[in-house]
């Protein structure tokens, strides 16, 4: 990792004196894209009287109707009354000159991604508003210290970034730049809690919280893809019925637009000095080169518009299930499969000779075993195995995705199909692939976030509160490694690692220090069980 120092957040703990932005005081917004009027909207809302800039001719006065359109709207489906939205529309006002925002309290930016148009923007409008004027950039993807980096007071400057819509979505990132003074981060968090947000806390580095984390669900997928493992939409499906995403990596990004999370992807990954584990997909590189930007240009990795067909995952035909299954050893993080196969009606046999610490298995009347994916290949073992993937939930998923080694049988994949069928889960078959779909990606989320939490990016549980929040993950994903247990993420990804060996699956120096930490602390403990057992029986 390249970051260090840099990374610790600064001391803004509530307690600095802070207050929000006055709901008196202008806030001013420069840029009148899609961002720039859903932040306008929620100041407005929250009462602010509100500025719009924009350096293109006319666009600041089409933005005004826009907003004013858009409250009509909240009105019409009851959720705004009249007179708020009337007095909102008369506090609405578009800025012919930058120096129309001399008064503003806030200035909030959501121009190009481009540095140098922030920072020649940003020096602007320094020598026009006051000294104490609260200055923020809604950057998703540049440096909040390098737009700051040319400014006479950068001690004011902090990243304010909504998520589209801004409106709609709660999470705001407040982010500190290398010389943000701790005061003006509190202000700018309080004012943006006061607005009704959720804002968390967090340091400048690449993609901040969420656009750090979130990588590997997008890069998985695709890595998936480019083995020609699965199709897009079973890989989709998978993500979504299985790993309890609510939108799959692939319709996702079509959404998004192609361009733009390949260009986040790429910034991040540059920023990181092309570390391995950010590395972009040729892929999606091809996509985008071909003008297949998603929804906005009507085919992506799927077609829009009318007349376009659903994507389709591979889904298993009905098979019959065997006539009984063995459970073996412990099955883990799936022990609620075996009961969840047993309510379905499959006579389960409990084996009691299980190996405590190691992973158990299901295993078919032909001999093949079910494996819950680990990282490495079914073709990996000298028996028969199928390796299935990890769920959100075994008891209430809606797919289950299997991968058989080499040395499966046609009869025994069918048995398997057919298992799962019989609890009620839809069945996709893939190829053979080390950690499969949802737990290669949930090991790879797990482990970003104990990394990002170990390196001061943000509080534990903003990381959690930001992911869930701001990409709508079923849950934190530093929740989700407590509950898998650090153990198996980091023997998935040590699996991958030696699948793998080119350091993008190399578990992070905090995931290996917090299971070395656990293991010592469960052999103290079990020392001190004995020392006490053995007193006790010499007594």
């Amino acid at each position: 990792m390249t970051a260090n120092v840099s990374d610790a957040v600064p001391d803004a703990a509530p307690g600095t004196g802070a207050e929000p932005v006055d709901r008196s005081r202008t806030v001013a917004v420069v840029g009148t894209g899609t961002m720039g009027q859903g932040i306008a909207q929620v100041a407005l809302v929250a009462g602010h009287p509100v500025r719009l800039y924009d350096s293109a001719p006319g666009r600041a006065e089409a933005a005004v109707t826009a907003l004013a359109a858009r409250l009509d709207r909240l009105v019409e489906k009851g959720r705004m009354d009249r007179s708020e939205r009337d007095g909102a529309v008369a506090r609405l006002h578009a800025a012919a000159e930058p120096a129309e925002l001399a008064d503003a309290a806030l200035v909030v930016e959501a121009v190009v991604e481009d540095l140098a148009v922030k920072q020649r923007l940003f020096a602007e409008l320094e020598k026009i508003v006051g000294d104490d004027t609260l200055l923020a950039t809604n950057t998703s993807s540049l440096s909040v210290t390098a737009v700051a980096g040319a400014l006479r007071l950068p001690g004011r400057f902090v990243g304010l970034h909504f998520f589209n819509p801004a409106p709609l979505l709660p999470l705001v990132e407040v982010v500190s730049g290398f010389a943000t003074d701790p005061a003006a981060a509190t202000r700018a968090y309080e004012t943006a809690k006061s607005w009704g947000k959720t804002p968390v806390r967090c340091a400048d580095t690449p993609g901040f919280i969420v656009n750090r984390i979130a990588r590997p669900f997008y890069a998985e997928a695709l890595r998936v893809h480019e083995e020609g493992a699965a199709d897009p939409a079973t890989i989709d499906a998978a993500l979504r019925e299985c790993g309890g995403f609510r939108m799959g990596p692939f319709e996702l990004t079509d959404l998004i637009g192609q361009d733009v999370n390949e260009a986040v992807t790429r910034s991040v990954w540059e920023s990181f000095y092309q570390d391995p584990r950010f590395t972009p997909s040729l892929a999606q590189r091809r996509l985008v080169e071909s003008g297949r930007l998603g929804r906005k240009s009507g085919h992506g990795w799927f077609p829009y518009g009318e007349g376009a067909p659903a994507p389709e995952p591979h889904t298993a035909p009905p098979a019959r299930p065997p006539a009984s299954v063995t459970v073996q050893g412990d099955l883990y993080q799936a022990r609620e499969l075996a009961r969840v196969i047993q309510e379905a009606g499959v006579p389960v046999d409990f084996a009691d000779d299980a190996v405590p610490g190691y992973p158990g298995w299901i295993e078919l009347p032909s001999g093949t075993r079910l494996f819950l994916a680990d990282g490495t290949a079914a073709d990996d073992a000298e028996m028969p195995v199928i390796h299935f993937d990890l769920a959100l939930d075994f008891r209430t998923c809606e797919r289950i995705v299997l991968a058989p080694a080499s040395t499966v049988a046609d009869g025994a994949l069918a048995e398997a199909i057919g298992l799962f069928q019989a609890a009620g889960k839809k069945v996709s078959v893939i190829r053979d692939i080390p950690g499969m779909i949802v737990a290669r990606t949930v090991a790879m989320l797990a482990d970003f976030a104990f990394d990002a939490a170990t390196r001061a990016v943000a509080e534990p549980g903003d990381i959690d509160t930001a992911m869930r929040l701001g990409v709508n993950y079923p849950r934190g994903p530093l929740a989700w490694g407590e509950e898998l247990g650090a153990g198996w993420v980091l023997e998935t990804l040590s699996n991958l690692h030696e699948e793998y060996p080119t350091g993008r699956y190399a578990p992070s120096q905090a995931l290996r220090r917090r299971v070395a930490a656990e293991h010592a602390a469960a052999a103290e403990q079990s020392a001190a069980e004995q020392a006490a057992a053995g007193a006790e029986a010499s007594s």
